[in-house]
């Protein structure tokens, strides 16, 4: 992931708008302060350390830009302390600003993001501060209006296939077409999460296939989720659950991705409306339930009963 971390603003591949404003802005001299928000392995850190490689020379990088991560300690007294001493002091023999990167600031305390607003107000002259976080939520409105906003959203399979093609042409891995589509599917526009299933599935399987990837990752395969929703709605009761069990526990599954998956393929198959809503609502109870940590068997049971339920009314109604 860090081997390819893309070094040059025309190296990042995704958000082609953001990018060409930010570039403008770099070009004119006249960058605002940052705040880059949105899912994580969609290129925010990449974009403004790419940023930070164009405006500075390597020599200059340490004097100019200091870069806090939420592994470091940055509590109010960081705030006002090192940071503020870093954004005070002017740059001698040369013209231009410096940079304060404030990585996951989501993570910061209220009252060091109370802090930071004089901050940034106070030394805007010579200083750039560019906030990035996960959860736009968490930054308290003072510091959204201090910034320019930009969202980075997850990344489309167009986007991530090529780059994803380069890492693999020079690391020389075996990838076959169907284990491409499983990588783009799983990582769900995360880019760092693609590289690595791609990375420990080629470590563990030499070739990677779209079974070797579900695998790897311990999610349910597509032909899996077939046939247990098969069984739920073909077999009886105790058949069902006996065959689910078995393959959870060959397969080790888990009920929540069993769950999610079902749920796709419950909207693909046709089902009366009615029937339908009423099924999808026992889902979403089964999995609020799952996620408060109950036993499994019992929501599996409960899972299958939904569908018998569902198997009854239809034949009911036809």
């Amino acid at each position: 992931v860090e081997k390819y971390r893309p070094q040059a603003l025309s190296e990042l591949v995704s958000h082609r708008d953001i990018l060409s404003t930010v570039q403008r802005f770099i070009s004119e001299d006249r960058l605002p302060h940052l705040l880059l928000y949105g899912p994580p392995g969609t290129g925010k850190t990449s974009t403004i350390l790419a940023c930070a490689r164009q405006l500075y020379r390597e020599r200059e990088f340490g004097s100019m830009v200091l870069e806090l991560n939420a592994s470091d300690d940055r509590g109010i007294d960081i705030v006002r302390g090192p940071i503020l001493s870093f954004a005070s002091t002017r740059t001698i023999f040369k013209k231009g600003f410096k940079l304060v990167i404030l990585d996951e600031a989501d993570a910061m305390t209220q009252d060091a993001q109370n802090a930071l607003r004089r901050v940034i107000e106070k030394f805007t002259e010579n200083t750039r501060f560019c906030l990035i976080c996960n959860y736009l939520s968490k930054i308290i409105p003072a510091l959204q209006s201090r910034c320019t906003r930009f969202r980075f959203g997850p990344l489309t399979p167009e986007l991530m296939v090529p780059r994803l093609q380069h890492v693999i042409q020079e690391e020389g891995v075996d990838v076959t077409e169907d284990g491409m589509k499983a990588l783009v599917t799983l990582s769900s526009g995360d880019m760092r999460r693609a590289l690595n299933i791609l990375q420990s599935t080629s470590m563990a399987f030499g070739k990677v296939t779209e079974e070797n990837v579900y695998t790897c990752t311990g999610h349910p395969l597509k032909s899996d989720i077939a046939n247990i929703l098969d069984w739920m709605l073909n077999q009886d009761f105790s058949t069902a659950y006996r065959k689910i069990t078995e393959l959870k526990t060959l397969k080790g599954l888990a009920l929540q991705d069993i769950l999610t998956e079902i749920h796709l393929f419950v909207h693909r198959v046709d089902f009366p409306p009615s029937i339908r809503i009423q099924l999808l609502i026992k889902m979403a109870d089964i999995e609020y339930r799952l996620a408060a940590g109950t036993s499994e068997k019992i929501q599996l049971s409960s899972l299958i009963a939904a569908f018998q339920v569902t198997r009854d009314l239809i034949v009911a109604e036809a």
